[in-house]
């Protein structure tokens, strides 16, 4: 995934960028869209060594957007489905007294919560690791 951006501030070896709205927005519909003005700041390495004020592509790995897409859309509902069949199954007989609907939304709900720890901790680690962060590849001007 690549995007133009202009260099708002150097840090070290990395770079935030503002990104104007582009060819992510492209299909969207823009009666509909409610973030016309809105600008995004990425932070990103800076390969190019660009400098505050130049504009720059700012380039993601595909793979990396997957993962992530993935990790913050699927893990949390497939645990919610995993959650509820198991509490269905299991948790009626653990707990006497509630019925196996409750069970599994408690279950559902239970191991969506955990997913999102598993999120929250697996997103620190890959904010660590430079192969999952935007990488600025070129200067434009």
């Amino acid at each position: 995934m690549e995007e133009i951006g202009i260099v708002k501030k150097i840090d070290g070896v990395t770079a935030k960028v503002v990104i104007k709205k582009s060819s992510a927005c492209d299909h969207c519909v823009k009666e509909e869209c409610d973030m016309e003005s809105v600008d995004f700041e990425v932070e990103a390495i800076n390969a190019a060594n660009a400098q505050v004020g130049q504009t720059v592509k700012v380039v993601m790995k595909a793979q990396t957007y997957i993962k992530g897409a993935l990790l913050l859309y699927i893990l949390p509902v497939l645990a919610l489905f995993v959650g509820a069949i198991f509490g269905k199954i299991y948790l009626p007989d653990a707990f006497k007294g509630i019925s196996p609907e409750t069970a599994a939304v408690i279950g559902g709900f239970l191991m969506m919560i955990i997913s999102f720890l598993i999120i929250k901790i697996v997103s620190s680690r890959m904010e660590k690791k430079t192969e999952y962060r935007s990488v600025i590849e070129e200067i434009i001007r």
